[in-house]
């Protein structure tokens, strides 16, 4: 079953390189679709390359932890 702490333990191996950059990401929810909504902090919010964090680093680490997840969306 797919939780928020789980969710939440995959980010918090994810912090650390986004927050080198003076960035962050927090979960917002995980819908009943099985897709997980996170925001994109400080200076990743706004960041050119933030699809690019959100696709090939964050979204491809929940989804090789939780095969469950459908797909990461990014909300503001």
């Amino acid at each position: 079953m797919l939780t928020r702490e789980a969710i939440e333990e995959t980010l918090t191996r994810l912090r650390p390189y986004l927050r080198v950059d003076g960035g962050d990401v927090e979960l917002v929810r995980i819908t009943d679709d099985q897709i997980v909504e996170v925001r994109l902090m400080g200076s990743c919010e706004y960041c050119p390359m933030s699809i690019m964090t959100l696709r090939a680093g964050i979204e491809r680490a929940i989804l090789a932890d939780h095969k469950d997840v459908r797909r990461v969306e990014q909300v503001r």
